[in-house]
């Protein structure tokens, strides 16, 4: 009943949303989405983590993005690098503090699985809003509808691909 509720409220949200942001609301869902996914079909932590780290960012900048187009005074950089702090203490001190991050058997390169994906997430992600933004100065203009969402997603998609396989060896 919950995923049900969840489900609607996301979809009656993205079509009562306005405009697209600097990292859209729909970005944000599609990324929330798979992290509920893999979650649920008890996918290894290190590609939840993708998916967390793409998520956390997402959200930060939407939020800062919201928050300047609401006319608070202060620079839009300084926004993003405070909203993006907050956003990922409020991630990971909670799963630090439950127990689900820094379980000593639960590691990849010594480091926690999840924090580890998440780190990675976070990276590509932004890998992922670089690319968009350089295919648009270059060309002038965006390729195809949802261009915006799809760079960074897709960027997530190829990175779980290739964090899958290399587990499953």
């Amino acid at each position: 009943m919950k995923k049900i509720l969840l489900f609607l409220s996301s979809i009656f949200y993205l079509l009562s949303s306005t405009t697209a942001h600097a990292v859209c609301p729909v970005c944000t869902i599609a990324v929330g989405a798979g992290l509920g996914l893999s979650r649920y079909l008890g996918i290894d932590d290190s590609l939840s983590g993708l998916w967390v780290g793409g998520l956390i960012l997402s959200a930060a900048l939407w939020t800062a993005d919201w928050l300047h187009k609401r006319g608070l005074k202060i620079k839009i950089r300084v926004i993003n690098i405070v909203s993006i702090i907050a956003f990922y203490a409020l991630t990971i001190i909670p799963l630090y503090y439950s127990g689900v991050i820094g379980h000593p058997y639960n590691t990849i390169y010594g480091m926690d699985k999840l924090l580890f994906g998440t780190i990675i997430g976070s990276l590509v992600f932004t890998l992922g809003i670089s690319l968009d933004k350089i295919a648009r100065k270059k060309y002038g203009r965006q390729f195809f509808v949802y261009q915006k969402v799809v760079f960074p997603v897709v960027s997530l998609i190829i990175i779980t691909l290739i964090f899958y396989l290399a587990i499953n060896k």
